[in-house]
């Protein structure tokens, strides 16, 4: 009897230790992206596209192809060209911008007005970084504490 016993609270250990206890994990639902984190979704969908002169596909882009393109994936219609771009919206002062907003540069000597723009894709600690369209290295995140773009800076917007 002490055997019989003995092979039943063995077995009942055996079988308590070999049994899995299975802690389900519910997916918490992400809060919805704002039309801000959208729009620049939309266009950080285009870094490493080359260049084009009047490009707003992935074929090829321009800076002002990739701003017009991402707002308009969102039914915010604004310019095609640069310059005009800079005429719309509210202008914010650099400490006050944020994810969403447009950087304007002058980058050419020869011309006195506005012919470059970039989207804010972060603001952490006064450190912005925006994606654009280069004519060298297509469109690709860049610091505005670049020394070539803080030198070209003219302007910041809000349109949102």
């Amino acid at each position: 009897m002490k055997k019989i016993v003995f092979l039943m609270v063995v077995f009942s250990l055996v079988m308590s230790s070999c049994s899995s206890s299975k802690t389900v994990v519910k997916n918490k639902k992400k809060p919805p992206l704002s039309k801000v984190d959208k729009i620049v979704a939309e266009a950080l969908k285009y870094k490493g596209v080359r260049y084009r002169f009047g490009g707003t596909t992935r074929s090829g882009m321009d800076c002002s192809g990739i701003v017009f393109v991402a707002f308009g994936s969102e039914k915010v219609h604004l310019p095609r060209v640069s310059r005009d771009m800079a005429k719309k919206g509210q202008k914010i002062s650099l400490n006050k911008v944020k994810k969403g907003d447009l950087l304007f540069f002058r980058t050419s000597n020869r011309r006195r007005r506005i012919n470059h723009v970039g989207l804010v894709v972060s603001n952490i600690k006064g450190h912005i970084r925006f994606v654009h369209a280069t004519s060298s290295k297509g469109v690709i995140v860049s610091s505005l504490s670049e020394k070539y773009w803080k030198k070209a800076f003219v302007k910041a917007t809000k349109i949102l």
